[in-house]
């Protein structure tokens, strides 16, 4: 079997076609969080992984959209987070606020979370990526820094398959990967989408600017 392995949409419906329009035959998806924040159209991406029944855990943007609670954010991302909380229906809301920290699927095989296996609020940089973070699963799944990485070990593979909607790694193009159930083996994988469509949709809902900007050059 063979999963698409996303995170960090953060309202970015455009990415989100583009990756799903790119992504190679796969058996599901899983989501390591934050569909929502920053941008746009946060409630057509809440329902494509509604309508895909996408096994996907809590952000610390959909909590804090979901819950009312902050992280201490900045300006920016309070700002993405009251617009995606005006622009979400209720059961929007109530499936984010009902997604766990952490999920195990594949009979154990895989666990997903958003941060760091001990605390789903920690950024876990890729030179923090190692056996230990590994407690019995054989792939570990990670979002939150919004930059794809991978590693590999005798233990198993920890993995970020980088944000779909809001990269941070210099590299403006969507990101996702894809995890091969049967080898273990990753594929990180990159594709372009209409930044300008989104910058413009940014710029329309009043949005900050920075938030427009940033997609352009992937920090």
């Amino acid at each position: 079997m063979k999963f698409g392995v996303i995170s960090d949409i953060h309202g970015n419906k455009v990415a989100l076609d583009a990756v799903l329009g790119d992504m190679p035959p796969v058996d599901g998806l899983l989501c390591a969080g934050d569909v929502v924040g920053y941008g746009p159209s946060p409630a057509e991406c809440v329902d494509v992984l509604l309508e895909r029944d996408v096994p996907t855990v809590m952000g610390n943007h959909d909590r804090a959209v979901a819950r009312d609670t902050g992280f201490n954010f900045n300006e920016m991302a309070q700002a993405g987070v009251a617009y995606s909380r005006d622009h979400l229906e209720n059961r929007h809301i109530e499936w984010l606020g009902h997604l766990p920290d952490e999920r195990r699927e594949c009979d154990g095989y895989v666990k997903i979370v958003h941060g760091h296996p001990g605390d789903p609020d920690h950024y876990t940089r890729p030179h923090e990526f190692a056996p230990n973070l590994l407690r019995g699963e054989a792939v570990l799944i990670l979002g939150h820094t919004h930059v794809q990485h991978t590693a590999e070990f005798p233990e198993g593979v920890v993995m970020n398959p980088g944000s779909v909607g809001q990269p941070r790694d210099g590299d403006p193009r969507a990101a996702y990967s894809v995890l091969d159930m049967e080898t273990g083996e990753v594929e990180e994988r990159r594709v372009e989408y209409d930044i300008e469509q989104v910058q413009q949709a940014i710029r329309e809902a009043g949005l900050p600017e920075r938030l427009a900007t940033r997609l352009a050059v992937g920090e």
